[in-house]
């Protein structure tokens, strides 16, 4: 296999438990290359406190049908 596409369609054809086995796999060695996990984003208070009184008004909308 030479291609992401080619190897695409070989993991499509995997059952479910080679599937896991090869995401662990990849998993493994994309943390021996340290490719690992971005670092964490930091949000204050305020931007938080924001996006909460934005979903509940959007939940209010909702509930009442507009």
């Amino acid at each position: 296999m030479n291609t992401l596409a080619e190897i695409e369609n070989a993991a499509e054809a995997l059952p479910p438990d080679q599937k896991q086995e090869l995401l662990l796999f990849l998993a493994a060695r994309l943390r021996s290359q340290r490719a690992g996990m971005p670092e964490p984003r930091k949000f204050s208070r305020e931007q938080m406190a924001g996006w909460i009184a934005e979903d509940e008004a959007d939940l209010r909308r909702f509930r009442d049908g507009k």
